[in-house]
């Protein structure tokens, strides 16, 4: 540590660069390591030790950059200096676009005396533009792990086979179209991943890799598999879901290790009978028994399209000039008609949290879904697809409307929407039809009117209030056109509840907009009902004011004495030449447009209530939601099995799409680390149809094996919103002013062996370990000790959905009986160590926790792998691992 120090330490030599690179000093792991990617400047930083302490960092043995650095270029020409490197790791990937896109980073080349790395034994290129693999790449003879997934690769060289060494390679998410012969002479290899590309055969040789244990061929446009597969004697796990297959060898289902073959989503119509009776084959997703339709079919009919079933963990499927059905595990269907591509298509998908800052929703829209973001997004369908997303449905659309909304990477827009509902379910969907692909989701929407409005003149009139009518008289414009009408309407109740006057009256607000910037020619005649109550008979002119508003609602502008007001006995009408927002007023108030703002921004808040409740078994995990008022007794009896805790918190406004935190106070703490955590607090967005729930484990600082600890959750606003009204956003003075509400959370007194260090417990003594790879990120000991404080009763559908038997689950539950606790911690200890070694691990991890019905632990483990390589330094430190290792192996695994 000592010598890694004075190595940091740039002194006088560096002036004021050495603060920075003091601060270094936390990037490393040991003497022999260095991890600048966490940097956004990492590559100057290196550029400066460099410059200054050379003979030093020439030692340095394991080396991991960001390929989104500008002085990426500069850094490469250092790297042939480096000669005792046994691991380096330049991923793209760290930087992220608006929409929380991974960017890819600059590397297209290496030096090509990066081939005289000798000790080089591991290199991660990922997440970068490269469309060759570098030929330096094939003089490094120790190489044994080599990842270069996510880059534009269309080819392996011939000469690939000089990796002689490589034990585990990794080029998913490329555009390879076929492999060199050369690849079946790589006879160390055990696992290979050519997952989503673009092959179409695969050559002979490939049957030559007889130390290979997982082949993951997924995503690809293979239509049949050489038979040579039959030879990979060592083979446990085949992947070969989301193809084109049409037949598979029977030779297969006689390889005596296999424990999975994936056939998923194929065009299998019929599959040999030793594999369909295979217990580790799957087949959902395949047309089995389904005749081959005739050339004479109506190619319009879905009948006899191939239909494709995605499970949770999947994110791609192919789509073929045939076209075909897909049911996504969220829910989401789609129809490719024939012809709809006239090439064989990758589609890629996944559902993303809304953000407000480019979810930009309307005045008095409502969020109904989460977005759907579909890929590639340039590209033009020969026929329209249909897409249905479901939704969560209104209480009432009364008064509104179900859209699907799509953004164009500028602006959102409403598509033509028909809304469903599914016969079985009841559930409701959103159907709409799109040539491109890009982002989604489902909103409700005030009732929308338009027309067109040629030089001739047209009527306009509302599907909600039939009584609102505008006309449009010959002459009115010189060229066509459009127009929109959207209706608010306003109850008495809503209005005498907020002004507190009995004698206050509105009209339903009229908001009119058009796609011109020009004034009309001619006036343009607005009819509008009067208020409730109001009718010609009883009309007090001098308490009639008509506002107008701007397009926000911000200002309210009485513009009674400008217009020429008519009346009848039910309807008031004036004339305008240019459209905005128009509300009619009854009261005695001389100055209105104060009140009239008032009540719009209150109609476009809800009152919602905050609960905090904690698991009956286990007081430590703790779930907040943020619950619309007249929600609240249904969801707390939905909970009230499984949690207790106070009564919800008393009830405040907030406006769609809002910003909150909650910060847990009084010794009570949460992961610092997690990506949801701003400044000690958790964030939430409020959405008034979405669940604004998280569920989360909560600890003390203080030892509290004597005692309980009396902690609370207060939660605040992000920010005060400029429209908010003041009575609602300052609930107390000073710093505290956007606070909102404090609810009671208790820690029992400790008596739990789970809370304690992690460590040897009634027998059992946890090696250390760090299960995953650079492409899966990592879980540890301790991470697993809390992932097993949750399993549960659940613990043998989990085991078995993990790879284990049910003889090695009779026995655990044998060896162990009468102990719940030491169950768990065998089951999953025991298949941690069985594989360790497996670098896809904690993927299998998550889905075997989605397929056993625990979302909840799948989505800790999800989070603790999107902390980064920052998470697992820490982790690092905390189970001994930056002790030197034993083998390269071990040294390796740890990068």
């Amino acid at each position: 540590t000592q010598k890694m120090a004075e190595l940091l330490g740039l002194g006088d030599e560096c002036g004021e660069e050495a603060s920075g690179a003091t601060a270094l000093a936390g990037s490393c792991l040991a003497d022999n390591r260095l991890n600048l990617d966490v940097y956004p400047d990492g590559c100057r930083r290196f550029l400066q030790l460099f410059k200054g302490r050379q003979g030093e960092v020439v030692q340095v043995e394991f080396l991991r950059l960001s390929s989104n650095d500008r002085l990426l270029g500069t850094t490469l020409g250092i790297l042939p200096h480096l000669k005792h490197l046994k691991s380096l790791v330049l991923k793209g990937g760290h930087a992220r676009d608006e929409f929380g896109l991974c960017q890819h980073g600059s590397l297209t080349s290496l030096p090509p005396d990066v081939g005289n790395l000798r000790c080089l034994t591991h290199l991660d290129l990922s997440f970068n533009s490269l469309s060759t693999l570098p030929s330096c790449i094939l003089h490094l003879p120790s190489l044994r792990v080599l990842l270069v997934s996510h880059n534009s690769l269309v080819a392996l060289p011939e000469d690939f086979s000089c990796l002689r060494n490589l034990t585990f390679f990794s080029a998913m998410k490329n555009q390879l179209k076929d492999l060199p012969q050369s690849i079946g002479e790589l006879a160390a290899l055990q696992d290979l991943d050519l997952s989503e590309n673009a092959l179409e055969f695969l050559p002979e040789e490939v049957g030559n890799l007889h130390n290979c244990t997982e082949l993951d061929l997924s995503g690809n446009r293979l239509s049949s598999i050489p038979d040579s597969l039959a030879n990979l004697k060592s083979l446990r796990r085949l992947h070969l879901h989301s193809n084109l297959l049409v037949t598979v060898p029977a030779s297969l289902a006689s390889l005596p290790n296999l424990s999975r073959l994936d056939l998923q989503n194929n065009c299998l119509r019929a599959v040999p009978p030793e594999i369909q009776t295979s217990p580790f084959v799957h087949l959902r997703g395949n047309p089995l028994g389904e005749t081959e339709p005739s050339p004479q079919a109506d190619e319009s009919s879905a009948r006899g399209l191939r239909r494709l079933f995605l499970g949770s963990g999947e994110d791609s499927f192919t789509v073929t000039s045939e076209g075909c059905k897909v049911v996504l595990a969220c829910g989401v269907h789609f129809y490719f008609p024939p012809g709809a591509t006239s090439d064989t298509l990758r589609i890629y998908f996944r559902t993303l949290a809304p953000d407000p800052q480019w979810v930009k929703l309307r005045h008095h829209d409502v969020l109904l879904s989460r977005v759907l973001e579909l890929q590639p997004h340039g590209v033009k369908f020969q026929q329209e697809v249909q897409i249905w997303m479901p939704y969560t449905s209104p209480q009432t659309l009364h008064q509104r409307e179900v859209v699907v909304r799509t953004f164009s990477g500028q602006s959102w827009s409403d598509l033509r929407t028909r809304v469903e509902q599914k016969r079985k379910s009841k559930k409701h969907v959103a159907h709409c039809s799109v040539l491109h692909f890009s982002w989604f989701l489902v909103v409700s929407r005030l009732v929308q009117n338009e027309c067109k409005v040629p030089t001739e003149g047209t009527l306009l009139f509302s599907s909600v209030d039939p009584n609102i009518k505008v006309t449009f008289p010959p002459g009115v414009t010189e060229e066509t056109r459009s127009v929109k009408l959207q209706v608010l309407p306003v109850s008495a109740e809503e209005i005498e509840e907020i002004t507190a006057n009995t004698e206050c009256r509105a009209s339903p607000l009229l908001c009119l907009s058009q796609d011109s910037l020009v004034d009309f020619l001619r006036p343009v005649r607005i009819q509008l009902p009067l208020p409730p109550g109001v009718t010609g008979l009883n009309l007090d002119r001098s308490r009639l004011r008509l506002l107008h508003g701007d397009l926000e609602g911000q200002t309210w502008d009485d513009i009674t004495s400008q217009v020429v007001l008519e009346f009848t006995h039910l309807y008031a009408v004036f004339e305008v030449t240019h459209f905005s927002w128009y509300w009619l007023w009854y009261t005695t108030k001389t100055y209105i447009g104060g009140i009239a703002k008032k009540v719009y921004e209150r109609l476009r808040m809800y009152q919602v209530n905050f609960i905090a409740l904690q698991r009956k078994k286990d007081p430590e995990q703790v779930l907040l939601q943020c619950v619309p008022k007249h929600k609240v007794d249904p969801v707390l009896k939905k909970l009230q099995d499984r949690y207790r805790g106070p009564e919800p918190s008393d009830m405040v406004e907030m406006f769609e799409g809002e910003q909150f935190f909650a910060a847990f106070e009084r010794g009570i703490s949460i992961d610092m680390d997690r990506p949801d955590c701003v400044d000690g607090r958790l964030s939430f967005i409020f959405y008034s149809h979405l669940k604004n729930m998280k569920e989360i484990y909560v600890t003390s600082p203080v030892d509290r094996k004597g005692q309980a600890v009396k902690g609370q959750v207060s939660f605040y606003r992000g920010a005060v919103p400029e429209s908010i009204p003041e009575d609602a956003s300052r609930r107390r003075k000073g710093p505290d002013s956007l606070w909102l509400a404090t609810l009671p959370i208790k820690l029992p007194q400790l008596k739990s062996r789970w809370g304690e260090n992690p460590g040897p417990l009634n027998g059992f003594s946890f090696p250390p370990l760090n299960l995953g790879n650079a492409e899966t990120g990592y879980l540890t000991q301790a991470n697993l000790l809390s992932i097993a404080r949750r399993v549960g009763a659940d613990w043998q559908t989990i085991g078995l959905n993990l790879g284990l038997t049910y003889q090695q689950i009779e026995r655990i539950g044998y060896n162990n009986r009468e102990d719940l606790d030491k169950q768990i911690l065998d089951m999953l200890f025991s298949w941690a160590q069985q594989n360790s070694e497996d670098p896809d691990c904690v993927s299998k991890l998550v889905t075997a926790m989605k397929e056993s019905g625990r979302q909840d632990i799948a989505d800790e483990v999800e989070t603790i792998i999107e902390l980064g390589r920052q998470k697992y330094r820490e982790s690092i430190r905390r189970v001994g691992l930056e002790q030197e290792s034993s083998t390269e192996d071990s040294a390796i695994a740890m990068m």
